[in-house]
């Protein structure tokens, strides 16, 4: 079941990279007494993602923030290491925080896995954006069609702010 605005988040627990090497982030540690925009991709460096998605959240990330928004963060069912060198190729690093969902634990506890087997990328999070406020869903941008970054950008998320 997909998570709705309204609920509360669940609890998951991201790999991160800091200065001492890979640690970790709970969601209680990103999200509570926070305002929060987090944006799901289906892949680090996949084109959308990479050349389409990623860039506006980083391009924006100031007014982002001047609109009262503490943390911007993306996640991706990909290991610490490769959302780690994404955040430097991407300009994104000291900005974003850059979630690692290696096993879509989380992706899968808020319902927005999609089977990319076909494609050869397995279980992946769906494209999506949403705004959470102290742990709560206050809105979510769902992707409907493959291969765009439009209803979750960063223009929408200006929208909605």
């Amino acid at each position: 079941m997909t998570i709705a605005v309204g609920d509360k988040l669940p609890h998951a627990t991201f790999k991160i990279m800091t200065d001492d090497g890979p640690g970790q982030l709970t969601t209680e540690e990103l999200f509570a007494g926070k305002k929060v925009v987090l944006f799901a991709v289906p892949g680090a460096f996949t084109p959308t993602c990479h050349m389409n998605h990623l860039p506006g959240f980083v391009e924006h990330f100031d007014t982002i923030k001047e609109k009262g928004i503490d943390e911007i963060a993306v996640v991706s069912v990909n290991d610490v290491w490769v959302m780690n060198e994404w955040s430097k190729a991407s300009r994104g690093k000291g900005k974003i925080h850059f979630l690692a969902d290696g096993a879509a634990e989380f992706t899968k506890a808020v319902g927005l896995d999609i089977d990319l087997g076909v494609a050869g990328m397995g279980i992946r999070s769906k494209r999506y954006s949403m705004i959470v406020d102290d742990g709560t869903l206050k809105a979510l941008n769902i992707e409907e069609k493959p291969g765009t970054a439009e209803v979750s950008g960063a223009a929408r998320i200006l929208e909605q702010l």
